[in-house]
């Protein structure tokens, strides 16, 4: 049967004439690699032989490195390699003793095996963790002492215990299972993956030259996995449960044991198995209680294993976010401004690590200012980037348009260009720092709150405001003009003040805003702070839901 072998040397049998390789479950040639597209690449069987055909995959296939992207079906010859993302793959016509239907899962490294679903197969019998001995009597049984197979046993919890690798786990645990069954030829251990699906994680043959895949019935290790309950079959060969099981037949096996992996939450997650190909070898019933311990303790182990990695990658995870928001306050400024006559405040928290709020002072090259407030829609890492492109963009549409709505208008269409499904909601006040008057520009924002002299509050800009950022290209935006007067202030705030929620899930709300800033002495300073104090304190002990950002200046005289 013709097949490709992966590297090391991991076999592939073409069982099908479309043979799909890929990320997806469902590809006859599971690639667990995240570069690699869901439905990769495909090796289709034609009358006069194989061809292989990239499918619009996003990194491109090479054949004898040679790029095939976009160029059809490729004939294949013996012996011809290509390669997936790093993964390599060799193509070998058919071999003397390959034939026969079967189809393979994923695979994985040390050694070659395979998990084969066997058509029509059925496991009969129901009598699990029991001895199914067809064949018992006669011959000559191999097996360790029972000194031997104890010192085994406790070698395995030692060694189990220690290990918090995967990679140190599994082969521990097979290692330690050639040690106490003298007659195992080859063992298997295999783990469900992301997607349910039985993969092989590690396996062993007692040879090293064996040039047989290790191939393990599908049918056989779901059912152990769904009873949760070790079988043994002293003659597989000839064992009804195992009725039409190719997986038996093909590879001679004469006496197999297979056992679940179970975790702490009682959910199986994996097998183990090992076989003899020798008929004067066969496990007995004794075996399978040693075989079902060796499970046990391999389980937790795993688990404990799987615990490990995933906290180190939380770790890591925490790390990278905790560089992440260092990088996002480079974006941000340090302080406010020193413009003589104006004060500021600003106050910057994100629900995350990082976030999507974003605000910023740009003094144009006139010598006006800009004061930008922006929500960036959702928070955490992607938002955090597009409020970094955010940045970037406002600064080049405020130096390349003098009029503050035309700027907006450019800045709208180069972040709508992007096409990313994300948009923002901004408001942006452009300072005369000479004549003290103020042009507000609204996408989609809630309005600055205009403190005057008498101590009235107005929102100008609210009637103007157009759409949010990124929605739509071609949009014009609307601005308008405040005289700003001496002992005056504007804030402006993002909405994750506003709505915030306290424990009964009521929204903190604009009015409490106003009011704040209406019943305040109008130093952004205090007005800031007794808005930020009191929706802490609104909120209570419960999580941030969102970003939060507020920024007020006032005119000093």
């Amino acid at each position: 049967m013709a097949h490709l072998i992966q590297e090391p040397n991991i076999r592939h049998d073409l069982t099908s004439p479309n043979n799909r390789l890929g990320r997806h479950p469902e590809c006859e040639v599971v690639i667990e690699v995240g570069a690699v597209s869901r439905f990769h690449a495909q090796v289709v069987q034609q009358s006069d032989g194989y061809v292989l055909e990239d499918l619009n995959s996003r990194n491109h296939t090479l054949l004898n490195n040679t790029d095939i992207f976009g160029k059809g079906p490729i004939p294949l010859k013996h012996g011809d390699q290509f390669t997936i993302c790093d993964v390599n793959f060799s193509f070998r016509e058919s071999e003397e003793g390959s034939d026969g239907p079967h189809s393979e899962a994923t695979l994985n490294v040390e050694g070659a095996a395979v998990v084969v679903d066997d058509p029509g197969t059925e496991v009969v019998s129901t009598i699990m963790s029991k001895v199914d001995v067809n064949s018992s009597k006669g011959g000559v049984q191999l097996a360790a002492s029972p000194e031997v197979k104890l010192a085994a046993l406790l070698e395995i919890t030692q060694g189990l215990g220690r290990a918090l690798a995967l990679d140190d786990v599994l082969p521990k645990a097979l290692d330690s299972l050639f040690k106490i069954f003298l007659q195992a030829d080859r063992g298997f251990l295999g783990m469900k993956n992301d997607d349910g699906v039985l993969v092989p994680r590690w396996c062993k043959a007692r040879r090293a030259d064996a040039e047989d895949a290790i191939r393990v019935s599908r049918t056989i290790v779901n059912h152990v996995m769904d009873t949760q309950e070790a079988i043994l079959s002293a003659d597989a060969a000839t064992d009804d449960r195992f009725n039409a099981s190719q997986s038996i037949a093909e590879f001679r096996i004469r006496s197999m044991m297979c056992a679940p992996l179970v975790d702490l939450e009682g959910n199986s997650f994996g097998v183990i198995q090992i076989d003899t190909l020798d008929q004067n070898k066969r496990f007995q019933e004794g075996d399978l209680d040693v075989l079902a311990s060796v499970a046990s303790q391999a389980a937790v182990a795993i688990d404990n294993a799987r615990m490990h990695e995933a906290a180190l990658e939380q770790q890591a995870l925490v790390r990278d976010l905790e560089l992440a928001n260092s990088v996002q306050k480079g974006f941000l400024p340090d302080q406010p401004p020193a413009i003589e006559g104006y004060e500021f405040y600003d106050y910057y928290q994100p629900a995350n690590h990082v976030g999507g709020d974003y605000y910023d002072y740009i003094i144009l090259p006139d010598g006006r200012l800009a004061i930008i407030v922006a929500d960036v829609v959702g928070h955490g890492v992607a938002a955090a980037l597009m409020m970094a492109k955010l940045s970037a963009e406002a600064r080049y549409s405020l130096a390349s348009r003098k009029s503050p709505a035309e700027a907006v208008s450019l800045l709208n269409d180069r972040l709508s260009n992007i096409q990313v499904d994300r948009f923002v909601t901004m408001i942006m006040a452009v300072i005369d720092v000479e004549s003290h008057e103020a042009v507000i520009v609204n996408a989609g924002h809630m309005a600055p709150i205009h403190r005057k002299q008498d101590g009235t509050v107005a929102e100008p800009g609210e009637d103007a405001a157009g759409l949010p950022l990124g929605i739509m290209d071609g949009m014009e935006y609307d601005q308008v003009t405040v005289q700003l007067q001496p002992g005056e202030s504007f804030t402006m705030y993002t909405d994750g003040i506003n709505e915030a929620m306290d424990s009964t899930e009521t929204c903190y709300g604009m009015d409490r805003i106003r009011d704040h800033v209406r019943d305040s002495d109008g130093t952004p300073r205090n007005i800031g702070e007794a808005i930020i104090k009191d929706v802490q304190k609104f909120v209570g002990s419960g999580p941030q839901e969102d970003d939060m950002c507020l920024v007020s200046f006032r005119r000093l005289s």
